[in-house]
């Protein structure tokens, strides 16, 4: 099944699964009272806001490049996951303000009754919200989408608090009227964690922070992978929305033909581009005698033997040679030149 066909089945799921959970809540909450299933029932009604807004925003993600938007509209994910955000925290504000004035002005006793229906709808709720939540995060982990991840993590919440909101009606039932109102500002206090995750995992989206450091390995091993590569250095990795573009140097022979070249820089970027997180590939290829490589504190370097097997890194300062005490190509120089590896300069052994 394509990206597009799978995330939007999923986005119908959840719209589904809410509307029939919100109305069951609110159905019990209009024959019980009960504070806990209220603060559940509101909690679903914000669900099914957001999840009408992740369908609409899945579709539009999943619209293929255009004129206007040359790499996609993937990038729109990120704010989808923050409009859910700023839902699921307008809830939990809510949820805390009415559990809170039940605390603290509490009026005449309230009469409790339908403790069973009330248990039976909020445990059905977070059996439900618990399969949406592994649904959710396999897909949106499989398809690289943070909507899909933050809807996930709002279901969990959503399991978590069913819990708590199934205490709040049992103590009430059983004869103490507080407990239902602490259930609901437990309740609420779920509801703003899991705003405040999905905005703390979509800010890096937005604003074109870095992958993931083995990501950025993988890219250079990648590179490094094709034959006529001698290394790569100046990776740049940053987030574009949900994937990640990438620009690096890698360096070749100096005596390769311009045609040889591209080919090279050909192939290098097919590779990197197959990697799942990455969008799109920018490379520049150097001649490996001009020596391009930063200095770093992690500086090492590998030097193949004359027996070819790969001898000791080298530390800074130390001259590099082969087995015939020749300087390797491109570590002559007053400031040592020798080829770095580090988090963005690897090297390979010259063949």
């Amino acid at each position: 099944m394509s990206r597009k066909a799978a995330v939007r089945r999923v986005g119908a799921v959840i719209l589904v699964a809410n509307v029939v959970l919100a109305v069951a809540k609110a159905a019990v909450w209009h024959l019980t009272g009960s504070l806990a299933v209220g603060s559940e029932a509101v909690n679903s009604v914000a669900d099914v806001a957001y999840s009408a807004v992740v369908v609409a925003g899945l579709y539009l993600t999943t619209q293929p490049p255009d004129f206007e938007h040359p790499h996609g509209h993937e990038r729109i994910e990120p704010f989808v996951s923050l409009f859910v955000a700023a839902g699921v925290l307008v809830a939990g504000v809510a949820v805390a303000y009415s559990g809170a004035t039940a605390l603290l002005s509490p009026g005449p006793p309230r009469t409790f009754t339908g403790g069973p229906l009330a248990v039976g709808v909020l445990a059905a709720g977070g059996a439900v919200k618990l399969l949406l939540y592994r649904y959710c995060l396999r897909v949106g982990e499989e398809r690289d989408s943070p909507a899909l991840v933050a809807t996930a993590l709002d279901n969990r919440n959503d399991t978590l608090t069913a819990a708590a909101a199934i205490v709040g009606v049992a103590g009430a039932a059983a004869g103490y009227p507080a407990l239902d109102a602490l259930a609901a500002v437990a309740v609420s206090v779920g509801i703003l964690y899991t705003g405040y995750e999905i905005v703390r995992d979509n800010v890096g989206y937005l604003v074109g922070a870095a992958p993931p450091e083995d990501l950025r390995r993988e890219i250079l091993d990648t590179a490094l992978a094709h034959p006529e590569v001698r290394g790569a250095h100046d990776v740049v990795a940053h987030y574009v929305g949900p994937e990640v573009d990438v620009s690096l140097h890698i360096e070749v022979e100096g005596e390769r033909s311009l045609f040889e070249a591209h080919d090279i820089e050909t192939a290098v970027v097919e590779a990197v581009r197959a990697l799942p997180a990455v969008d799109d590939v920018f490379v520049h290829v150097d001649p490996k005698e001009l020596g391009e490589w930063k200095e770093a504190d992690d500086a090492r370097i590998a030097v193949e033997g004359g027996d070819g097997e790969t001898a000791p890194a080298v530390a800074d300062g130390d001259s590099a040679t082969d087995a015939d005490g020749a300087d390797t190509p491109g570590t002559d120089g007053a400031d040592d030149g020798t080829r770095r590896e580090s988090s963005s300069a690897r090297s390979e052994p010259d063949g």
